[in-house]
């Protein structure tokens, strides 16, 4: 029989808050009360805990491995760092358990200025003759620079486990003109939530407006797959959060859809920011795992509603300065004929297609969208890092500018 692997990842991230605490003596300081936004009220620093992260000296009284994690560059434009750590069954076997996790993240060269973290995880009845181990993960976020991390777990029997180890959160050289969100030294929560509201963007000043239109088909990688995978979710909302973040860019229209249940999930027009919480209610409305059987019916029926959507959404008497779709391929039976949009002419502003794709060498063909923005004699970016977007977004920003120029020019001449 194999070991079994018990994972508390979920209540583990769920319970993750960042806090601020007391960094003098214990005997001056004795057990600080926090107060967090997290779901476990108020978190208090044990003099003994703080004791343990001063010392720096691992204990090994509730046995565990911890396995620090690299600082990895993500979509959203972040560094990640976390750990993994594995607990024996049999350790926690008996009643019901909680492990404390508490541990500081210090950027180098500035001890005054650390960053704490409170987890509680509870741990179900486990039997005493349990073979395997239970998994942790925990994560963070940093800025660009050099960190330490001193870490403790400890359970109701008072049983401590403490680990130390340093964090090198650095771009590689080729991806140094990046710009991160978070500021060199910096310590965050990692954010769980991908639909939460966007800070206010301050706009370019003296220079003409760009509006531009996005159509985001939500779908998973795998166009068969019966979920949207948190992954891919992530990734097409920090498309989207890196298209927003522009400051040039100052009106938005978005449209959100999904080719396999063919319908328009999310609307909204000519905004100057994007609700995405809206977005995120709209987004759990997707119901893959089932089957229309009147859309089953309709022979290329996806293929129809993608001609009728680009079809409709190119259509106006108010044109944006770029139609911009984003999403992973759409390997449809049939591709979207020319002669449907013959009709359209060629549009009078750019057009572009963010294609994400994690595995280009695996599906290096052109999709039914990037036959549609082809026909268009549009830009096709292949998001598959992090980079990738960025550049996608500085390029497709420049040539927006550019093309914007050029019709303004064309205009004042023809008077």
């Amino acid at each position: 029989m194999k070991p079994s692997r018990m994972r508390f990842v979920s209540a583990l991230f769920l319970g993750i808050t960042l806090v601020t605490l007391c960094v003098r003596p214990s005997s001056v300081c004795g057990q600080v009360p926090i107060t967090t936004s997290g779901p476990y009220g108020v978190v208090r620093l044990f003099g003994s805990d703080a004791a343990i992260l001063e010392v720096e000296e691992p204990r090994r009284d509730l046995p565990c491995t911890v396995t620090p994690g690299k600082a990895l560059l993500g979509f959203d434009l972040r560094m990640h760092a976390g750990y993994e750590v594995a607990v024996p069954l049999r350790e926690l076997s008996g009643a019901e358990n909680v492990l404390t996790i508490v541990f500081r993240v210090t950027p180098a060269g500035r001890d005054e200025d650390p960053v704490y973290f409170s987890q509680r995880v509870r741990v179900p009845p486990i039997e005493e003759d349990a073979k395997g181990d239970a998994y942790l993960q925990g994560a963070f976020d940093l800025g660009e620079g050099k960190y330490h991390v001193a870490w403790l777990m400890r359970d109701r029997a008072e049983r401590v486990c403490s680990s130390y180890w340093d964090v090198d959160a650095s771009l590689a050289s080729r991806d140094k003109e990046i710009g991160l969100i978070l500021p060199p030294g910096t310590v965050q929560a990692s954010e769980f939530e991908p639909f939460k509201d966007e800070p206010p963007v301050e706009r370019t000043q003296g220079e003409p407006p760009l509006t531009v239109k996005v159509l985001v088909n939500f779908a998973p990688q795998n166009m068969h797959s019966a979920v949207l995978q948190p992954i891919d979710t992530g990734a097409l909302v920090s498309i989207l959060r890196s298209i927003v973040r522009e400051p040039r860019i100052a009106k938005f229209s978005l449209v959100a859809f999904n080719l396999q249940e063919q319908r328009i999930v999310y609307r909204q027009e000519d905004a100057d920011r994007i609700d995405f919480p809206a977005l995120g209610d709209a987004i759990e409305s997707l119901n893959l795992g089932t089957v229309d059987l009147q859309r089953l019916s309709h022979k290329d029926g996806e293929t129809q509603f993608l001609t009728d959507l680009i079809r409709r959404e190119t259509g106006g008497h108010r044109p944006p300065d770029a139609l911009i779709f984003a999403g992973p391929k759409a390997m449809l039976d049939t591709k979207v004929a020319d002669d449907s949009l013959a009709d359209l002419g060629q549009l009078d502003y750019p057009v572009f297609y963010m294609n994400y794709n994690l595995n280009p060498q695996f599906n290096p063909w052109r999709d039914a969208i990037g036959h549609a923005v082809k026909f268009f004699k549009g830009t096709e970016f292949t998001i598959s890092r992090p980079r990738d977007l960025w550049y996608a977004v500085t390029d497709m920003v420049s040539r927006i500018v550019k093309s914007k120029g050029e019709r303004r020019t064309t205009a004042a001449s023809a008077r």
